[in-house]
């Protein structure tokens, strides 16, 4: 099937949606339609890496969040907009969104510290 046929996909109830949210991505909610979260950012400069990173996911994974954008914070919003609700894809591109964005190799055994401890360096406001 090309890209430009209609693919049929399942929309999800939103008591499915809830559940999986709960399970699988807690900062995230349900609002209006569309599976959303915000990320709280250091500043402009932080806030432009993570417009910057979402949008090469999604282009990456050729689903497009809706997005908005202020100095200190970026709010994804997901929904499958040929199948008018969320879908699989929804929660695949979310999870993967949150995976990198929230990425923190500090608390991770290997050669990258991640961000240090200063303000000078401060980035994503991690939960």
């Amino acid at each position: 099937m090309s890209w430009r046929e209609k693919n049929d996909e399942s929309v999800f109830s939103d008591e499915a949606i809830n559940s999986r949210l709960v399970d699988e991505l807690p900062t995230w909610h349900l609002e209006k339609g569309w599976i959303r979260r915000t990320y709280k950012t250091s500043g402009w400069k932080s806030t432009l890496m993570v417009v910057n990173t979402v949008g090469h996911l999604a282009e990456a994974g050729f689903h497009h969040p809706d997005l908005v954008v202020s100095y200190a914070f970026v709010t994804v919003k997901l929904m499958n907009h040929a199948a008018k609700g969320i879908t699989e894809k929804d929660f695949a591109l979310a999870k993967k969104i949150e995976e990198v964005v929230m990425w923190q190799p500090g608390l991770e055994t290997g050669p990258l510290t991640g961000i240090p401890d200063d303000p000078r360096f401060k980035y994503i406001k991690y939960n």
